[in-house]
């Protein structure tokens, strides 16, 4: 019991963490896309967010790498086993060095044809373009390289690392935008080659952090052969997956660049902003708990196994539309007061793509479950090519029924809802939990708890004929409350009320002592 306490106050300490790291960041990060959008203009920052889209493309093998090192780091953390600690450590530098080397040579070869012949970039600005292209290549081989210290650092649960460095991160990358608003060199070539520097010095932080604090985060120069061989066979089928992920995004970014031109990626590129910073709250939650979920596997301890990821997928859901129900009543409001100048379709865009991510935000415990298991060919056979329909489908439409930009997205969304359902099929008997429970538990207080929500904030918008300010404030404060108290009184179940009560009361009984 006191170990179950012990993992529910880490999970808590890290979560803590992680929120603080990230209200941070968005409040600087928001900031920062608005004079950066400002800086650029919405030529170039479509430009930066193609080209930045196209290099992420080629760099799906490394996202196949990251879940297969994580995973791995993981179940030897828990099993306390220093050899293997160290084999996995070492072994994952050796794939990450191939990654890097394979990544450059498509990305100089495949990419740079791309590049010139099919996205659509006005000829005075492909010069700029082409260093874009160069920076991104150099800062992705950087984060390639990055993968398992960073790996390490969350297997071992010290979130604290990741909430400094990155606070570090978005400071400077707000300064650097107030060094490219007074510069006379070209914004964007300039802006692009800061960025890359932040990035080294990034990776020299988290590199020096893993030195400093793991004794077993050194590279030892022997090949483990049996270990290299099921970690590459890992990652493979696992790729099929993150190849399908990238499709979706930034395939779709360069689908909407080729039909509609840089104006739309600049709409996307402030959406995705919106996207990131909302969604790090389902993230943050998730990246605090994943460790325990494979620790809880690899274990056998399949009760607390259960209980994390039917918590896990509700809470982060949850936490996502307590977010995204305001902005989905407010977004023109919201676009207009943030931004100097909103490209055409970015309201639409954002809301889609929030719809997206709360699907999106119950995969991510089965997605952990599943790897931990380490059984993934089927799952990623039937989620890769569910989620690899994406392009071809919205390549039909785009070119057949000349669909806008917004209906693009919501193919991505469609997808999504099928991708969810293969994941519920696949993993929940990989885990040995009914599908009546996962049904009862997520998917319906999810759902009813949703539309319970929807009822005030859409009475009152309804009933409003005007929108003054007075009304975005009452708007906002409709939505909290309802998705608050639909949440507790529906999305919760009985035990999970009774701990909330608990720590409520706690929380009182600690403010009383000190008043």
């Amino acid at each position: 019991m006191s170990e179950v306490s012990d993992n529910n106050k880490r999970i808590a300490k890290n979560t803590l963490l992680l929120y603080f790291r990230m209200f941070l960041m968005m409040a600087i990060s928001l900031y920062t896309s608005r004079i950066v959008l400002k800086t650029l203009g919405v030529e170039d920052f479509g430009i930066y967010n193609v080209v930045g889209g196209l290099i992420e493309m080629f760099g799906f093998i490394n996202g196949s790498m990251a879940s297969c090192t994580q995973r791995f780091l993981t179940i030897a953390i828990g099993k306390k086993d220093c050899v293997e600690i160290r084999k996995v450590f070492s072994n994952s530098i050796f794939i990450q060095i191939a990654v890097a080397v394979i990544f450059l040579l498509l990305a100089e070869t495949v990419g740079l044809w791309f590049l010139y012949h099919k996205l659509v970039i006005p000829e005075s600005r492909m010069f700029a373009a082409h260093w874009v292209y160069q920076a991104t290549i150099f800062a992705t081989i950087i984060m390639i390289m990055s993968v398992p210290y960073n790996a390490y650092i969350i297997a071992e649960e010290r979130m604290s690392a990741f909430a400094y460095i990155s606070i570090i991160e978005v400071v400077l990358k707000l300064l650097i935008v107030f060094v490219v608003m007074y510069s006379a060199i070209d914004k964007l070539i300039f802006y692009a080659v800061l960025i890359l520097s932040v990035q080294l010095l990034v990776r020299f932080c988290y590199t020096r952090y893993c030195n400093k604090h793991f004794p077993d985060a050194k590279v030892e120069f022997k090949f483990d052969k049996p270990l290299l061989k099921e970690m590459v066979g890992f990652s493979v089928w696992n790729m099929n997956g993150n190849l399908a992920l990238l499709g979706a995004t930034q395939g779709l970014n360069l689908l909407l660049n080729m039909f509609f031109g840089t104006a739309v990626n600049a709409a996307r590129g402030i959406a995705v902003q919106v996207q990131t910073k909302v969604y790090s709250f389902c993230t943050n939650f998730v990246m605090a708990v994943r460790p325990q979920i494979t620790k809880s596997y690899a274990t056998g301890d399949f009760n607390s196994l259960h209980s994390l990821i039917l918590a896990s997928s509700k809470f982060s859901y949850y936490l996502l539309f307590l977010l995204s129900l305001p902005i989905f009543f407010n977004i023109d409001f919201i676009l207009d007061l943030w931004l100097t100048v909103v490209p055409v379709y970015t309201g639409e865009i954002v809301i889609v793509m929030l719809l997206t991510c709360m699907v999106r935000s119950l995969a991510h415990p089965l997605i952990t479950a599943v790897h931990a298991t380490g059984d993934i060919r089927k799952f990623q056979i039937w989620e890769g090519t569910a989620m690899l329909l994406i392009l071809p489908m919205a390549y039909l439409l785009l070119k057949y029924f000349h669909i806008n930009p917004v209906q693009v997205i919501m193919v991505y969304l469609f997808t999504e809802i099928l991708a969810q359902g293969i994941r519920i099929w696949i993993v929940l008997p990989k885990i040995s939990m009914l599908y009546s429970t996962y049904i009862k538990e997520v998917i319906g207080r999810v759902v009813l708890s949703s539309v319970f929500s929807l009822v005030l904030p859409f009475a009152l918008y309804y009933l409003s004929e005007s929108k003054p300010f007075s009304y975005r404030v009452l708007s906002v404060i409709i939505c909290l409350f309802s998705v608050i108290v639909s949440t507790y009184f529906i999305g919760c179940n009985r035990a999970e009320r009774e701990f909330m009560r608990g720590r409520i009361e706690k929380i009182k009984d600690r403010f009383v002592r000190k008043a």
